[in-house]
């Protein structure tokens, strides 16, 4: 069985993307059989692969309003056993599409769910802010990965974000834990990329991932020629970096899988 995971954080510009593109690029390319899901109206992770979003006539937003079956959304990527539910602007009408529903907040679990069976990783992209869409993510999640950029105001934000996962957690998901924290945009010459560092390893403590993301030029500028930095420039510190990242992952939830 296997483990769906969201990406997210209330803030933009923290990483969300750049790490949903990377990770499961290089978890993928270790062997594993990865799924990503754009659950961003912005379709950048879709774009990030390569897919041209005015050629598409499926996406996430079919699959909520029940126009599509997954077969029809689901692509696969440059990489042979990661694939992705893409999306389009279409996405932003699903969240008015569902404010009368009953039970709107397990919509997305409900599409996902028999996946599971399939892939080892399902990894949810959510957008950079509190709603309907990211309410599915984290319903149909066991876990959330939480990109922290090394900058000023970080340590407060993840303090709001962390109290708003357990609101959810008590109304919505028990079961929603925190997979971990990834500190993104990482600048060694900074004094405070240092100090954002130590004061969220001594906030969070074995909640935050050893490995940290450079601040790197590759990671910004490969989604623009539709790749993922390691097949882009492998060699990169943000490619290592998200290799690192990627077995980091594996061995952290080998019991997981063993117990299965």
């Amino acid at each position: 069985m296997g483990k769906i995971i969201a990406i997210t954080n209330q803030k933009g510009g923290v990483g969300k993307t750049t790490t949903a593109l990377n990770l499961s690029s290089s978890l993928a390319l270790a062997g594993e059989d990865i799924l990503v899901i754009d659950s961003d109206p912005q379709g950048n992770l879709t774009s990030g692969f390569g897919i041209k979003k005015d050629h598409m006539k499926n996406g996430l937003y079919e699959l909520y309003v029940g126009k599509s079956s997954i077969d029809d959304v689901m692509q696969q990527t440059l990489i042979p056993n990661l694939y992705i539910i893409p999306t389009t602007m279409d996405l932003f009408a699903a969240e008015i599409d569902m404010l009368d529903k009953a039970d709107r907040e397990n919509a997305l679990k409900k599409i996902i769910l028999p996946l599971k069976k399939r892939f080892r990783f399902i990894f949810i992209d959510c957008p950079p802010s509190f709603g309907l869409l990211t309410l599915n993510a984290l319903v149909a999640s066991e876990s959330v990965l939480v990109p922290v950029q090394c900058e000023y105001f970080a340590l407060e934000g993840l303090s709001l974000l962390i109290k708003l996962l357990w609101r959810i957690r008590g109304s919505f998901n028990a079961g929603l834990a925190l997979e971990g924290i990834l500190l993104t945009m990482f600048n060694r010459h900074l004094s405070l990329s240092r100090q954002i560092v130590d004061d969220v390893r001594n906030v969070f403590k074995s909640k935050v991932y050893d490995t940290m993301i450079p601040r790197n030029v590759i990671l910004a500028e490969s989604p623009s020629f539709g790749k993922p930095a390691i097949l882009y420039s492998p060699n990169s510190t943000g490619s290592q970096g998200y290799l690192a990242l990627s077995k980091e992952i594996l061995n952290d939830n080998n019991l997981l899988f063993r117990i299965e």
